[in-house]
């Protein structure tokens, strides 16, 4: 099937695809005539209620894919409080908040509730559309199950349900929440599968989410687009000498450079060379997971719009975000997953455009490098000589970090100079002097180790005597044979002190 809508794909249109009047008019007024090949294959069995399989490169138009034909099935019908019609899950905030958007775009001739599901918003604001009744569901797995077990939610009259990027859904462990949620839906429902990579563990997950599915493949696996020039970028081991390729790269790109996405492996990182950036006068912004909400999508917004140039981000930017026009992608770590790779910079040479990516390597990364190498099946070309042409790793670049904290700096203990006197650096006899007398000194045994602790012991509480101390047993009788008579109170002693108390 996947090859024939490929072959057609020069002839067909969107009015050829079985779309409502309504939402063929959205479309022509978003300036679209000819479909994407996922959009030509999936749309008309979609729309014929049958459950899809759709595997496309990332920037290839999936999501609107399964916006389209949802809202032309929605036209008939409405939905009840609590009861949503559709149920679409995402793996990050940001790709269910571009979901919404396409569904206000794409039905702005219809009047769809469309109740918006994700972390680091109100609760009360979401039940308050949930109570309105919701025709689109668009949520992340937590917080919908969240509103679940509230009470808040119903999940028996769901008709169509759309697991959009399933091998991220995989990556991030959100695969027992999905199994799930599928056993609180109808049997009956239809299922949209989309995701840009299919490993093997994904298509088994296929096997219990849907029935019978059509497959649509319109491009191989983990392939990356033609139109994307790819570099590889040689630097040093160091976090400094990595920026400063980065810097001299932007730089020289400054003419082509429209705007950049510039991806790091940890949120730590995308802080760090944020503040970089910005000290060395580059118009850049951060982006990660732990920022808040508003925050994030105020940068997004930023970026999209021009306001900024530069955008630092985790791999929470590499996945389906539509920002139809990144001119740049720099990796400045090369990704650990081969397949977080092909997402990075398909995040540019989106709609037909030209794109370029850069990815900065050390000796470190060359392992990396093979496996993306082997995944997409091609060799990446270096912009100016491999890592051969790196000078010798110096021994503190090859010997292992010992007494190092997560900074970088020096956590072993050392002599101080006490207050108000200069420390002097140690010399290296004294420095060696300790591993000399350790391998001198014999060996303490546990039994030695022992009587020595009970010496010291004895010695500071002065239980040490000249005479034979008194056995603790016969301590203890002569303790219990002392007169019972209360001292301290007189004749006036207390009545209450006077009575038998029970052992």
């Amino acid at each position: 099937m996947s090859s024939d809508a490929q072959n057609a794909q020069e002839t067909i249109k969107f009015s050829d695809l079985g779309l409502s009047p309504k939402v063929l008019s959205a479309v022509t007024d978003a300036g679209y005539v000819e479909p994407t090949p996922i959009q030509a294959g999936a749309i008309p069995h979609a729309l014929a209620g049958k459950d899809v399989l759709g595997i496309a490169q990332t920037g290839t138009g999936k999501t609107a894919a399964f916006v389209l034909p949802m809202i032309t099935r929605l036209e008939k019908g409405r939905a009840r409080a609590r009861m949503p019609r559709t149920l679409i899950l995402e793996p990050t905030r940001e790709l269910a908040a571009q979901v919404e958007e396409n569904f206000v775009k794409y039905g702005k001739n219809h009047r769809l509730n469309i109740a918006l599901l994700i972390g680091g918003v109100s609760f009360d604001e979401q039940e308050r559309k949930l109570e309105r009744g919701a025709d689109v569901l668009i949520a992340t797995p937590g917080r919908m199950l969240d509103h679940f077990e509230r009470g808040k939610l119903l999940l028996t009259g769901v008709e169509i349900l759309v697991i959009d990027e399933a091998d991220r859904m995989l990556d991030m462990g959100f695969i027992p929440d999905i199994e799930r949620i599928c056993k609180l839906i109808p049997f009956t429902r239809q299922t949209l599968f989309f995701s840009a990579t299919m490993p093997p563990e994904i298509t088994k997950l296929t096997q219990q989410f849907l029935q019978a599915p059509v497959r649509v493949e319109v491009a191989r696996a983990a392939t990356t687009g033609a139109n994307i020039t790819q570099r590889l970028v040689k630097s040093g081991s160091k976090a400094w000498d990595k920026r400063a390729v980065l810097r001299d790269l932007i730089t020289a790109e400054d003419e082509t450079l429209k705007n950049a996405i510039i991806f790091c492996n940890r949120k730590v990182d995308v802080s760090e060379l944020f503040r970089s950036l910005t000290r060395h006068e580059f118009d850049a912004g951060a982006l990660h997971g732990d920022m808040d909400q508003r925050a994030r999508m105020a940068m997004l917004e930023n970026f999209r719009n021009g306001k900024l140039k530069l955008l630092v981000a985790s791999d929470v930017a590499a996945r389906g975000l539509d920002i139809p026009d990144v001119s740049h992608i720099f990796n400045f770590d090369v990704p650990i997953h081969a397949e977080d790779y092909v997402h990075r910079i398909g995040r540019t040479g989106r709609a037909g455009r030209s794109g370029k990516a850069f990815t900065i390597v050390t000796r470190a990364d060359k392992k990396y490098v093979d496996a993306i190498e082997k995944l997409t099946s091609q060799t990446i070309e270096w912009l100016d000589g491999d890592l051969s042409a790196l000078p010798p790793p110096s021994e503190d670049d090859e010997a292992p970090r010992r007494g190092r904290g997560r900074s970088g700096k020096e956590t072993a203990k050392t002599k101080r100079a006490p207050r108000g006197k200069t420390s002097e650096p140690a010399s290296t006899e004294a420095t060696d002097a300790p591993e000399t007398a350790e391998k001198t000194a014999p060996k303490k045994t546990k039994s030695d180790h022992r009587e020595a602790i009970k010496a010291d012991n004895s010695n500071r509480r002065g239980k040490q005597q000249d005479g034979p101390q008194e056995p603790k047993r016969e301590r203890r009788k002569r303790d219990d044979n002392l007169d019972d008579g209360t001292i301290g109170f007189g004749e006036d002693v207390p009545a209450f002190m006077k009575v038998s108390a029970k052992v």
